[in-house]
């Protein structure tokens, strides 16, 4: 196993880091394969990898309240003796936070559920621009502070599907962060907080974790034979997960890469991989780009350039991340992923359903896309509930 520096953490970790979002399961969401997942982390321990990161709500039934993955964990580190030779990092659900009495109550229920009395990275999970302001009115700048005196934790961070400029401004509020968890791959250089996000990160020290490297399997599961046959003319032969990780592996601005495994092939072959030197060249760079262009080409969906002349809504429809999630399920071809998204990082009140058919954002489109159309395309893809697991 390669490893790498987190940033100002100064912790040495492994450069593949095991998510634990999806654990095998049986039957739903909430009931994990334990006796799989075991043999999956241990595989992974043994053989080098050093980080483990979970959150609050994971391997629940729906998309919010306490999920089973830190219960599984707590017992699984606790029964193999495993605590003190990983680096542990879970989430605070910050959407969930009403008041400022709320995050020593999920940080206290955490530390139960792992079995631990102190955290090594601790992320304030999924920050929306909304959640960011709210919780930060209720005074989780000095909550940090005190987890961090406490010793209940050992380093502050959070995690975000957020636009660059937000990004940054999240990361000038408080000196103390350390880490930062943004989504990252070849198709996502440009979209969220992307390149422009991973170089302010490393200019600043903070140390870097990026998730969805395959896009939630997107990038080498059903691969148009488009992609095939660029990736076939490359002189060095790689799988499509190879591709994928090595892609970031070679970046100076990624410390770590997390994947959420769920079978044992996955754990062999992603070790592997993190344990492999490999160099991606500038003509393994262009053949990149080639099929990142290839999967654009092949989106069926809308031809919205996320000017943001369309908004804002009179009714407050999210019309620019509405028409994005459809684009990238339509391009991906999964829209299971891609409704994980888009059911968990626009607000409800902002979703495709909520479009009035009013038509004023119609004379703003630099495109002269039936803007309300393309809503209801969406509604119709997505639906209005969450119910992909």
């Amino acid at each position: 196993m390669l490893y790498n520096t987190l940033g100002k953490t100064n912790l040495k970790v492994s450069r593949l880091g095991f998510g634990t979002m999806r654990l095998p399961t049986k039957g739903s969401n909430d009931q994990i394969v334990e006796e799989e997942a075991t043999e999956m982390l241990t595989y992974g321990i043994e053989n080098g990898i050093n980080l483990i990161d979970t959150a609050y709500p994971y391997h629940n039934a729906t998309l919010s309240g306490s999920g089973n993955s830190e219960r599984f964990l707590g017992n699984f580190l606790s029964e193999n003796n495993y605590r003190d030779d990983i680096i542990l990092s879970t989430k605070s659900p910050s959407w969930a936070v009403e008041k400022e009495e709320d995050f020593n109550r999920f940080l206290d229920e955490q530390l139960e559920k792992l079995q631990t009395d102190y955290i090594d990275i601790y992320l304030l999970h999924s920050l929306t621009v909304p959640d960011w302001t709210k919780v930060r009115d209720l005074n989780v700048l000095d909550f940090l502070d005190d987890c961090l005196s406490s010793g209940k934790v050992k380093h502050v961070g959070f995690s975000s599907h957020i636009e660059v400029d937000y990004l940054i401004e999240i990361l000038d509020e408080y000196p103390k962060w350390e880490v930062a968890l943004t989504q990252m791959n070849y198709l996502d250089e440009y979209y969220q907080s992307g390149i422009m996000g991973l170089n302010y990160l490393k200019e600043l020290n903070v140390g870097s974790m990026i998730m969805e490297p395959l896009r939630g399997g997107r990038l080498v599961n059903n691969i148009p034979e488009e992609v095939k046959a660029w990736w076939e003319i490359a002189e060095v032969k790689r799988t499509p997960v190879e591709w994928a990780f090595q892609y970031l592996w070679n970046r100076d601005d990624v410390d770590c890469v997390l994947s959420g495994m769920s079978s044992m092939e996955q754990v062999k072959d992603n070790v592997r991989i993190a344990s492999t030197e490999d160099i991606i060249n500038e003509y393994d760079q262009e053949i990149i780009r080639e099929v990142a262009r290839e999967y654009r080409n092949s989106s069926n969906g809308n031809d919205c350039t996320r000017c943001g002349y369309c908004m804002p809504c009179p009714e407050g429809v999210d019309i620019i991340n509405c028409l994005t999630e459809y684009n990238i399920a339509q391009m991906m071809r999964d829209p299971k992923a891609s409704a994980m998204q888009y059911f968990s990082l626009i607000d409800e009140d902002s979703r495709a359903d909520s479009c009035i058919q009013c038509e004023k954002c119609i004379p703003f489109c630099t495109q002269m896309l039936n803007i309300p159309e393309e809503l209801q395309k969406v509604y119709e893809y997505f639906g209005s509930e969450f119910d992909h697991f």
